[in-house]
């Protein structure tokens, strides 16, 4: 071979080892394309998947959120309840007696009106002294089990514990709008009236 030739075949060489060097640089650049758009498209439904999670537990939370305020308002109504139904079961309790009290307190005007009657007769003194005697003690027995006359004596005209029966014309402006006078006593049986006084009022 000559010198010639043989530079020539040398040439052939380097340039066919420099083509076989840059075509895996373009093959090369190819994959990293593909496996970048592959990536991609891998990441975007993982996100989209990661959202819908941030989705669903958006959702759970607010619905344990509402479960939490209804819970929360079923317990302060079934409290209330409660407390409404021992407030009822204490009144009963306080008050159990008096439709019975209140069929009692006509006897007690009898009473009353007899000791009226026979005050001013000497024969009957100890005949006055013995309903007296009986009156106090139901009286006393009355207000035991918490029975209360209700105060009408120079007292101001209240619609909560008087009954206006008369309206009496005054001349002293002070006795305008109070109890004059006293038709029937009234009764009150632990705070609660059972009966409010029957009354004359100034006007």
């Amino acid at each position: 071979m000559t010198q010639k030739q043989h530079n020539h075949s040398t040439a052939d060489e380097a340039q066919e080892r420099e083509s076989r060097i840059e075509t895996p640089d373009v093959d090369n650049a190819s994959a990293a394309d593909a496996a970048a758009e592959t990536a991609n498209a891998d990441a975007e439904p993982e996100l989209s998947e990661i959202d819908a999670l941030k989705q669903m537990l958006k959702e759970r939370e607010d619905a344990l959120e509402k479960e939490k305020k209804e819970y929360l308002f079923l317990m302060a109504d079934f409290d209330n309840f409660k407390k409404r139904t021992l407030r009822e079961k204490t009144e009963i309790i306080k008050n159990g007696a008096e439709n019975v009290l209140k069929g009692i307190l006509p006897i007690l005007d009898d009473f009353e009106r007899g000791i009226e009657a026979i005050k001013d007769e000497a024969t009957a003194v100890s005949v006055k002294e013995g309903m007296e005697l009986i009156y106090n003690k139901f009286v006393k027995y009355l207000q035991q089990n918490g029975v209360k006359e209700i105060p009408t004596a120079d007292v101001v005209f209240d619609v909560d514990l008087h009954e206006a029966v008369a309206m009496v014309p005054v001349d002293d402006e002070t006795k305008k709008g109070k109890v004059i006078d006293t038709i029937a006593k009234g009764y009150m049986l632990n705070d609660k009236v059972i009966r409010h006084a029957k009354v004359a009022v100034g006007q």
